[in-house]
């Protein structure tokens, strides 16, 4: 009974767009492309664009290092660590990965930039080993 309603014009789903038709006869015009290579001898260059450097302005925002920013860093570096990422300082018997992470902040080896973003919608890019790491642990700690 379920055979007799099955309808085998109907082979799409009602919710489908229809598709597009093929314009048959449309041909290309051979001599407009020869127009558009001589009015436009290269090709676009989009990735070049990209690829230029930022002009080095004046930074507005501060060269400390903010304790989020420090904490982001060794968190992430820290999990990067313990998922096997190599490590850019020499071990002397460290096994925490957040030992190890605080270790190359130290040292200014982990390869982060971080970027601050500004109220105009505009951001500023600064590499760890630019910024000034101020260590509050070693204060309470009563370290050097």
């Amino acid at each position: 009974m379920a055979d007799d309603d099955y309808n085998e014009m109907d082979m799409g789903y009602e919710d489908e767009p229809p598709d597009p038709e093929i314009d048959e006869g449309v041909e290309d015009d051979p001599d407009k492309d020869k127009d558009n290579d001589e009015e436009n001898p290269d090709p676009l260059e989009t990735e070049d664009k990209d690829e230029q450097e930022p002009v080095e302005r004046p930074r507005k925002t501060s060269k400390y290092m903010t304790k989020y920013e420090r904490a982001r860093i060794l968190g992430t570096r820290a999990l990067q660590i313990s998922m096997n990422a190599p490590v850019m300082v020499e071990l002397e018997g460290e096994t925490d990965p957040l030992e190890i992470a605080m270790k190359e902040l130290r040292e200014r080896k982990i390869p982060f930039t971080i970027r601050r973003y500004l109220p105009d919608g505009s951001y500023e890019d600064w590499g760890v080993d630019e910024l000034i790491v101020e260590d509050s642990w070693k204060r309470q700690v009563g370290g050097d």
